[in-house]
């Protein structure tokens, strides 16, 4: 009688319970934009394992999991992989274009050179860093490339936002172009190893203190209309 009524109850339930709607269509395929970032991503972390020279466009799309066409169709060569992985260097090391509206000099200036990243993150752009110092003394191109869309497009960018902090009258230099290359020494002094074997300092905490005092000497100078 038990096993009857065990039996009439599971029948019941699963009458009375509603089916699972299956998904319909395919998933969601990547945009370009998603393809080509997930790219970059990957063979940065391929590069940094094999280096430059010694990894291939076919190594490449293996780790990535496409196809070589595929690859070709989005860069057309290992050069603007590179181009492309140190763009978004670039971006961890000066966070520009951005908008830093009603922030303090100091606030804002602290935000763009991005002194509040966490170790990890600082571990990793560290360690591209101290790659294209190596790759450079090979190969040519990587050390033309990190000058040109590293140093240079990062000058350049934060040369236009001193502009514009002056022309708000926030900031008071007579030469936005000289400002940024000073402010630039003084913070990339911190971050930039110079021999590529590793970090200079006696501690993370340490730097991120240093650059805040470079900011802070900067501003003193600068936020502030001189006498007349």
């Amino acid at each position: 009688m038990a096993r009857l009524w065990i039996t009439s109850m599971t029948e019941t339930t699963a009458t009375t319970l509603p089916a699972k709607r299956r998904k319909r269509g395919r998933p969601r395929l990547a945009t370009p934009a998603e393809q080509r970032a997930k790219i970059v991503e990957a063979t940065r972390k391929l590069f940094l394992a094999e280096g430059y020279g010694r990894t291939t466009m076919s190594e490449v799309a293996a780790h990535c999991h496409i196809s070589k066409r595929t690859l070709y169709e989005l860069f057309p060569s290992k050069t603007d992989l590179l181009a492309a992985i140190i763009e978004q260097h670039r971006t961890s090391m000066l966070a520009l274009p951005g908008d830093y509206t009603g922030l303090s000099l100091s606030d804002a200036l602290e935000r763009i050179f991005q002194i509040d990243i966490s170790a990890e993150e600082d571990s990793a752009r560290a360690a591209f860093l101290n790659l294209t110092i190596v790759e450079a003394a090979r190969y040519p191109e990587v050390g033309e490339m990190m000058k040109r869309l590293g140093g240079q497009r990062a000058h350049a960018l934060l040369a236009e936002w001193m502009e514009g902090e002056k022309r708000a009258g926030r900031l008071f230099v007579d030469d936005t172009t000289s400002a940024a290359t000073i402010l630039m020494d003084m913070m990339f002094g911190a971050v930039v190893t110079k021999t590529g074997a590793g970090a200079e300092w006696p501690g993370f905490d340490a730097r991120k203190d240093y650059m805040r005092r470079c900011i802070r000497i900067f501003v003193h100078g600068t936020g502030k209309s001189p006498a007349i």
